[in-house]
């Protein structure tokens, strides 16, 4: 199995993403490609340990920065790290990580990689870090959506967490101001009435924003304005919390005697909402994996990433997406013989 990594894309670039690459490599049964600067990238590979019978380095002279238009991935700089490693996968790659600009590997994945024939369009799916991970997609990518975007999404995002969370028959929820089935716009209201009557999706109504951190849902559906907001909001209440208790527990010394009994329940509960240990949000809908992770990703996260987008190539995933994309085919032709 061939990842292809983004080597210069992210805030820590080149160095954390290496050193999480080097990592991988060695904990797992997969060959690496790192794409980018081999100058930059080769003495990094030699720091870290690097196995060479699982490293190739492919040199992109190009990098894509977090400021660039979305399309320059394709048109001005597709010579940059991330439009060589999406092509790469395109030819001959398994998956494909980076931690690079969203917009560019949104736009970059939808028009190298592709969507199957019958999905609209691919989603960002974020995993949000409760004890009982939530699914929720779309978290950025597509502001303007319709409601078979939605009930696409729901599809695919049940068989996701199926596929690589064992989930074995996930819930899924539309996310609205309210659980009543009149809540929310008229694209949402339109979407609950499709979810109600899709004998194969397990659809369990609305859920509010206050409901999100019990995890009703396994799936939690939405545009990709409202995603992004909602996950910026739960990443800003993580910080928070964790920084009032911080200030909390060292505001004395018995204060500080409390923390010592107390550290290692602390230590797991900042793990559960730590969102490196999900490595990065997965492109649901596209023809091969292609994992988004954090701009501000360590080695860890690019190792979690990696393993992410190992696990995703071999389940069989992507073989289902492209049942739902026929599925969606076939009733697009019905619908057009009906009308002859």
């Amino acid at each position: 199995m061939n990842i292809i990594i983004d080597a210069m894309g992210g805030d820590h670039a080149p160095e954390e993403i290496v050193h999480g690459a080097a990592d991988a490599a060695k904990a797992m049964d997969i060959k690496i490609t790192l794409v980018g600067d081999s100058a930059r990238v080769e003495p990094l590979c030699e720091k870290y340990g690097f196995p060479k019978d699982k490293l190739e380095i492919v040199h992109a002279d190009t990098v894509l920065t977090m400021e660039d238009d979305p399309m320059a991935v394709v048109r001005s700089k597709k010579d940059c790290s991330m439009g060589v490693g999406l092509r790469l996968l395109k030819e001959s790659g398994d998956a494909f990580v980076s931690a690079g600009n969203t917009g560019a590997l949104h736009a970059g994945s939808t028009l190298i990689i592709r969507p199957f024939k019958g999905i609209h369009r691919p989603a960002i799916a974020t995993v949000l870090p409760f004890a009982r991970p939530v699914l929720m997609l779309d978290s950025g990518a597509n502001t303007n959506v319709t409601p078979e975007y939605l009930e696409q999404w729901a599809r695919l995002g049940s068989i996701y967490m199926k596929n690589i969370h064992g989930v074995k028959n996930p819930r899924v929820g539309l996310l609205s101001n309210g659980t009543e089935e009149h809540k929310g716009t008229e694209i949402m209201v339109q979407t609950h009435k499709l979810l109600k009557e899709a004998e194969d999706i397990n659809f369990i109504g609305n859920v509010e924003g206050s409901m999100i951190t019990d995890a009703p849902c396994d799936v939690l559906v939405t545009d990709g304005f409202t995603g992004n907001v909602t996950l910026k909001v739960i990443e800003g209440m993580g910080k928070l919390l964790f920084g009032k208790l911080k200030t909390m527990y060292s505001a004395s010394a018995g204060s500080k005697v409390a923390y010592l009994l107390m550290k290692d329940q602390l230590r797991g509960l900042k793990k559960e909402f730590d969102s490196t240990e999900y490595g990065g949000a997965p492109l649901i809908g596209l023809s091969k994996p292609v994992i988004k992770a954090h701009g501000n990703s360590n080695a860890r996260a690019i190792y979690n990433a990696i393993k992410q987008a190992a696990t995703f190539a071999k389940t069989g995933s992507i073989d289902k997406f492209e049942e739902v994309a026929a599925m969606y085919r076939a009733k697009k032709e019905a619908a057009a013989d009906a009308s002859k």
